[in-house]
């Protein structure tokens, strides 16, 4: 196996700031980047026109490309229909922003797919999604959902109720193992037709947990104080490692997506660490060894 995918990194992983983070995406060895465009220098509020034509000159001028922006927009995801207007209006203005730099993905997380298709929170997801989908769509865009809170044959569920694949899938196979313990190799089969960005990162599963204690969810009251306690003696239930130590099986991933004819970026997150530029470069040169 010989991969021809380029790496990228998620700037905001090395923890100093978005231009300097690119100068250290540069150095460590990627090719593309991926940037959060929620908050502050990233908000497509604060993103002037001209403020984005030099990021967009900077970036290129480093001999980089940016795989994605990051549109996570944190609580329930899409679950609460209240809050939706606002939060697909955000959206959108952040895939505007993505283009403006060069891009057509934005990955987000939309919340945990509840089991019922007939559940309020499911339509409220679905009728966000859509539209979002819809949107992205006319752009010849996509709004990349990331895998983890749900396993992935529900997700697909989920994404074949859309009339179109603007909303298409980030595929994450450490918070598949670190939280449902799903298949990231079947995972990807199932998802094959959605795959339109990846992360590549590394983690293990101690225990069973459950993912609104990890993701949230609307009306979920949380952790109850026996599950406190129980998480205080038990430890933790999963733990997000640097690439090779932990439960992802890299070179059937990797195989999988050559499989499926995925020729998009292989994207470098790192959220935890006390040296996330030691993991990173280390990161980098991984998966270069699968490139020779």
């Amino acid at each position: 196996m010989k991969l021809q995918n380029k790496i990228g990194v998620i700037v905001d992983s090395f923890g100093i700031g978005v231009m300097e983070g690119l100068k250290k995406a540069k150095e460590v060895g990627a090719e593309g980047v991926q940037i959060y465009a929620v908050s502050g220098e990233m908000d497509p509020a604060v993103l002037t026109k001209d403020k984005r034509k030099e990021l967009r000159s900077y970036i290129d001028g480093l001999g980089l490309e940016i795989s994605a922006l990051c549109g996570d927009l944190a609580g329930h995801g899409f679950q609460d229909s209240e809050a939706n207007p606002d939060k697909v209006e955000k959206s959108k203005r952040i895939l505007d922003l993505a283009l403006d730099l060069g891009t057509s993905i934005v990955t987000t997380h939309i919340g945990i797919v509840p089991e019922d298709s007939n559940s309020r929170i499911y339509d409220s997801m679905q009728r966000a999604v859509e539209e979002l989908g819809v949107y992205a769509n006319s752009m010849n865009a996509y709004f990349a959902i990331e895998t983890g809170p749900e396993p992935a044959a529900h997700l697909k569920a989920f994404l074949d109720t859309m009339t179109t694949k603007g909303v298409s899938v980030n595929f994450d196979p450490a918070n598949m193992v670190m939280v449902t313990g799903d298949d990231p190799v079947q995972g990807v089969k199932t998802l094959r037709d959605y795959i339109v960005h990846t992360h590549v990162k590394d983690g293990k599963r101690m225990r069973l947990v459950d993912p609104r204690d990890v993701y949230g969810y609307l009306g979920y009251g949380g952790m109850s104080h026996e599950k406190i306690a129980e998480m205080a003696a038990t430890g933790a239930a999963f733990e997000e490692v640097p690439l090779g130590e932990g439960t992802v099986d890299f070179p059937a991933y990797f195989a999988a997506l050559q499989e499926i004819g995925y020729n998009g970026y292989l994207t470098i997150e790192r959220e935890v660490g006390s040296s996330p530029e030691e993991d990173i470069r280390k990161a980098v040169q991984f998966i270069q060894g699968y490139r020779k």
